[in-house]
């Protein structure tokens, strides 16, 4: 079946639009992780060690944030969420990989991870670089199985391994990540946090959304309003990652708060208050709602649902 006709009955997709979100995000999440699970083909001989160490990250846990956009886009204009998981698959991997790397030593030297030692106290430095390349490379794999295995096609395909290369490399979330290892010597504006902001964490939702919305079919003007709606939606969910590491609940968390203070690292409450981060927070998930309602989507009811649930996440 084309992975741009309409849900048919058989795939569960139209249904679980009237499902609580809760739900939605359970069934998503558990949907990626058997996609994980089964990521590299088994006839592949891969060291041992450096399959655990993927998948210790990997199983972590988490929000599946990037997937659950992948799917939500791709859904929200009438696509086949089997052609969708191995590019939600993909994002998650990727999100993984800069996690590992984010945590060694050389960068934000952190001991704990959603909860979890990191993969570098576990595994050592050089396999747990190791790992994250590993996860980086297989991303792209796993994206051309949308088309290998689900008829997605090649040209669809190709725009999603050319985008994501733009997002998460040198323009994208790697240019964030090294703006934001400069910053530490002191940002002065808020315009160099916004950039860190948009680039190491909302490209990569950018992405996701897009993503999903090419693997569907979407045209021009559709494109344009995910994108919209994950630059909104990125910068809100960086923003209040920086209020709750000031006032979140460790527990919920799975990493300590003040992590930030610690570092000495500038951030939105920094420039502009506790309040008016809040506020602004607010104003974005509002932005980023417009741009759905105003996008030309067959269903737009889960992009709405996700956009508030950031806007009011404790973890």
């Amino acid at each position: 079946m084309s992975p741009f006709e309409p849900k048919q009955e058989a795939e569960p997709a139209g249904t679980s639009l009237r499902q609580p979100l809760k739900e939605y995000i359970a069934e998503i999440s558990s949907l990626v992780m058997n996609e994980l699970e089964a990521a590299l083909p088994e006839e592949w001989s891969v060291p041992g060690n450096l399959k655990d160490a993927m998948n210790y990250s990997l199983q972590a846990g988490g929000k599946r944030l990037r997937p659950l956009l992948v799917i939500a886009a791709c859904e929200a204009l009438g696509g086949s969420r089997q052609a969708a998981l191995p590019v939600a698959a993909a994002i998650e991997m990727v999100h993984t990989y800069s996690l590992i790397h984010d945590d060694l030593p050389a960068m934000d030297n952190d001991d704990y991870r959603r909860g979890k030692l990191t993969n570098h106290k576990v595994y050592g430095e050089a396999t747990a670089i190791l790992a994250g390349d590993a996860l980086l490379t297989h991303a792209f794999y796993s994206v051309v199985q949308a088309s290998r295995k689900h008829g997605v096609p090649a040209e669809h395909a190709l725009s999603v391994v050319e985008d994501l290369a733009e997002m998460a490399g040198p323009r994208g979330m790697v240019g964030g990540q090294i703006a934001d290892m400069e910053g530490e010597q002191g940002l002065t504006s808020l315009e160099q946090l916004q950039y860190i902001h948009r680039h190491k964490t909302g490209d990569l939702i950018v992405f996701s959304l897009t993503a999903g919305g090419r693997i569907a079919g979407a045209d021009s003007r559709q494109l344009q309003a995910l994108r919209d709606f994950g630059t909104h939606i990125g910068l809100a969910f960086q923003i209040q990652d920086d209020i709750l590491d000031l006032v979140g609940d460790e527990g919920k968390l799975g990493k300590k708060t003040g992590s930030d203070l610690k570092q000495q690292k500038v951030t939105y409450p920094y420039f502009i208050g506790l309040d008016a981060s809040r506020d602004e927070v607010k104003r974005l998930t509002e932005a980023a709602r417009s741009a759905v309602l105003e996008g030309g989507f067959q269903d737009n009811t889960r992009l709405l649902d996700i956009a508030d649930y950031l806007m009011k996440r404790d973890h």
